[in-house]
């Protein structure tokens, strides 16, 4: 057993600041990547997939937009105690409004970054008007 109280974090390549709390990195682990999110006020994450990978979200603080589909065509707003599940290879994004936003992520790639790809907006079918969406700035 390893005990993950505090540690220093990095800033995620999708955007966001991430707690490396229990990760192949921090102590070992196989199969399992559990880290806690904080994503700044008004601010778009890049849209992104884990390949390969199921991702698992409880939302601590903050209400947000999660973008998703393949062409980011989909959105639903987030409050506090809500959970969500990402299948794998699944385009998502946050959009953050007035508030700090945490989260509770898991994911079943114990090397969280690895299985990350950014999507540029041409892989998504155009331009992404973010703006519009609930939550949103």
């Amino acid at each position: 057993m390893v005990l993950r109280r505090s540690s220093d974090g990095y800033l995620g390549r999708q955007g966001g600041f991430f707690f490396q709390g229990i990760s192949a990195e921090s102590c070992g682990s196989k199969r399992l990547c559990l880290h806690v999110l904080t994503i700044p006020p008004y601010s778009e994450g890049t849209p992104h997939v884990h390949a390969g990978h199921e991702s698992g979200i409880y939302v601590v603080r903050g209400t947000h937009t999660v973008r998703y589909g393949h062409a980011l065509e989909f959105s639903q707003v987030l409050t506090p105690g809500d959970m969500v599940y990402i299948p794998a290879d699944l385009p998502h994004m946050p959009v953050t409004g007035a508030e700090e936003v945490v989260v509770v992520v898991a994911r079943t790639d114990p090397n969280e970054q690895e299985s990350l790809h950014l999507l540029a907006s041409a892989d998504l079918g155009g331009e992404l008007p973010l703006s519009e969406f609930a939550g949103a700035r």
